[in-house]
């Protein structure tokens, strides 16, 4: 009897053995495509993060050197293509939607350089 339980043992070890090695293979597998979705995700959120503040300061910068209109727009646009060139490789935006982000910080952005805020200090005189 020893002997039979040895042999089946011999026999099924192997076959146990790899079958533990698939599921943990699959377990593994499973594992890194949920990891790399995840990375991935939030890789493309930081690169659309960077875009969309490039694209604000460079609006910004243009309004305060006096651009207004298409050209602050314009200048947005080659600041973002200057500061975060490996965003717009990653994101690969069309330059309509690129436009249209541009457009969207400029309106953003443009009241407030026609707001005549005074930031003086009182009894300081200009």
């Amino acid at each position: 009897m020893q002997q039979v339980l040895t042999a089946i043992y011999a026999e099924v070890l192997p076959i146990l053995l790899q079958l533990i090695a698939a599921a943990l293979g699959l377990i593994l597998l499973r594992a890194s495509e949920a990891a790399r979705a995840r990375w991935g995700i939030e890789v493309e959120a930081r690169h659309r993060e960077a875009l969309q503040s490039a694209l604000m300061s460079g609006i910004s910068a243009a309004l305060t050197r006096g651009l207004r209109g298409d050209a602050a727009i314009q200048a947005g646009i080659a600041y973002a293509h200057e500061s975060v060139p490996d965003a717009l490789a990653a994101l690969k935006p069309d330059p309509k939607v690129l436009r249209s982000l541009a457009e969207a910080k400029f309106h953003q952005s443009s009241p407030l350089h026609y707001i005549g805020i005074d930031t003086a200090k009182p009894g300081v005189p200009r």
